[in-house]
């Protein structure tokens, strides 16, 4: 069983391995496997609109952030990004982290959500977020240079968000 909330300060230095580990890995995210632990503090808990975690069995298993994609007339679409522990995965918890994230980017007001680099050698990825609803609208070629395969294309995917009608 896991419970998210909002990320607290306090949380950071659970969150922080995750990061590490997946920013060093190359494979996934853009961001430098260098990355420092102050930096990725920016990234992760600072920049975004809001940071979760998933808790499971007192621990941080899993995190998410939320932010505008783009500045001004494109901040109604945001951009999420995630992780989980690599102990923790295959348990669900990158599936709940997404359901968790379409819910709350509809209470902080965003009509849809996009994710800029989705790394086509992530399939586990690309068939989780095509089952939440998100659809590949275009693939970027050689758009990102996995740490083992070298260059390899990337897909933006993008789904509108369920709005109540006011």
């Amino acid at each position: 069983m896991i419970t998210i909330r909002t990320a607290e300060t306090i949380d950071w230095d659970q969150i922080w391995p995750i990061v590490q580990e997946v920013f060093q890995s190359g494979t996934t995210y853009a961001y430098p496997p260098e990355t420092n632990k102050a930096e990725a503090s920016e990234i992760w808990m600072t920049t975004p609109t809001a940071t979760y975690v998933a808790i499971s069995d007192g621990n941080v298993a899993g995190t998410y952030y939320i932010k505008p994609n783009q500045p001004g007339l494109g901040s109604h679409v945001c951009n999420a990004g995630y992780m989980v522990s690599a102990t923790a995965r295959g348990h669900g918890i990158g599936r709940s982290l997404c359901a968790h994230s379409l819910i709350e980017a509809v209470k902080l007001g965003f009509k849809a959500m996009q994710y800029n680099l989705v790394v086509v050698t992530n399939r586990y990825a690309i068939k989780l977020w095509k089952d939440m609803g998100f659809e590949i609208i275009g693939t970027l070629p050689q758009a990102f240079n996995h740490k083992e395969m070298g260059l390899v294309d990337a897909h933006i995917m993008y789904r509108l968000l369920e709005t109540r009608a006011r």
